[in-house]
C-alpha cells in the first residue's frame, strides 16, 4: 500500500505544513472612522513581505499596514478625501492623481486592503470611468475599482529583497519553513509508484491520464478537475 502524498498530509495540517501564524505581526487593515495616525514604529513580519508600520490613530486604537519607502518612525499620517497626497497618507481612490504610486488598494470599500501588497510594488492610476476608477496593477494588469476604495500614498519599502540570492539551499528552506510553505518541492512524475499517482515513469511524462476521478479517494485526486455530466 502506498504512503500518504503531499496533498493528504497537507490537507491534515501536520507541523510541517501550518503556517507559524502565532509569529506574525497581526492583521492588517485601515484604521476606521479616524482623520490621522501617528507611525508608532516599523516591523517586520515573517509573515509578510513588506516592511510593516504599526499606526495610532486619534482615538487611540492601534493598526497594521504596508509601510511605503520614505515612512519614518513618528510622522503624522492624515486620513480622508481633503488631505494632500503625500507619502504615507490614507486617502480615496478617486482622488488620487493619475501617474501618482499607490499601494495596499482595497478591492472593495472596507475590507482593509487586498491588493499591491508585496514589497517594492506600486500601482497607479490610469483613468476614471464614471464612478470606476481603471487601475495598472504592478503585474501591467488592469482592474476597474470603486471610488471609494481606501489606498495609501507611495511604493511599498523593501523593494532591493530579490536582489540577494539565498545561494544556500538551506536558507531558502527556513525562510519558507517560517511562512508555512514546505521548500523544495518535488515534483510528482520524479516519484516513486507508492507516493505519487504520476510516479513510476522513466521520463517527465505522466504515464496516464491525468483526470482524476470524481469518487476517487484523496489519495488518487491529484491533476486535473473530472469533467461534470451535463444535464439531459
Amino acid at each position: 500500500m502506498g504512503t500518504r502524498i503531499r496533498q493528504q498530509k497537507r490537507g491534515k495540517g501536520t507541523p510541517k505544513y501550518i503556517a507559524p501564524s502565532h509569529r506574525y505581526a497581526g492583521e492588517l487593515g485601515y484604521p476606521k472612522k479616524s482623520s490621522y495616525a501617528e507611525v508608532i514604529a516599523l516591523l517586520n513580519s515573517i509573515g509578510h513581505q513588506a516592511p510593516l508600520m504599526l499606526i495610532k490613530d486619534e482615538l487611540g486604537k492601534e493598526s497594521l499596514l504596508p509601510a511605503p519607502a520614505g515612512v519614518k518612525e513618528g510622522q503624522e499620517i492624515k486620513i480622508g478625501e481633503n488631505v494632500p497626497v503625500d507619502t504615507g497618507n490614507i486617502i480615496e481612490l478617486k482622488n488620487v492623481p493619475a501617474g501618482i504610486p499607490i499601494s495596499n488598494l482595497e478591492r472593495r470599500p472596507g475590507d482593509g486592503g487586498k491588493l499591491v501588497k508585496t514589497s517594492g510594488t506600486s500601482a497607479h492610476v490610469i483613468e476614471k470611468i464614471g464612478n470606476k476608477i481603471k487601475v495598472k496593477l504592478p503585474s501591467k494588469r488592469t482592474i476597474l475599482l470603486d471610488g471609494n476604495c481606501k489606498v495609501t500614498v507611495g511604493k511599498l519599502a523593501g523593494g532591493g529583497r530579490k536582489d540577494k540570492p539565498y545561494l544556500k539551499a538551506g536558507s531558502r528552506h527556513i525562510a519558507m519553513l517560517a511562512r508555512g510553505k514546505f521548500h523544495p518541492r518535488t515534483h510528482g512524475v520524479a516519484m516513486n509508484p507508492p507516493d505519487h499517482p504520476f510516479g513510476a515513469t522513466h521520463r517527465r511524462g505522466k504515464g496516464g491520464p491525468t483526470t482524476a476521478k470524481s469518487n476517487a479517494p484523496p489519495g488518487q485526486k491529484v491533476g486535473k478537475l473530472s469533467k461534470k455530466k451535463r444535464k439531459k
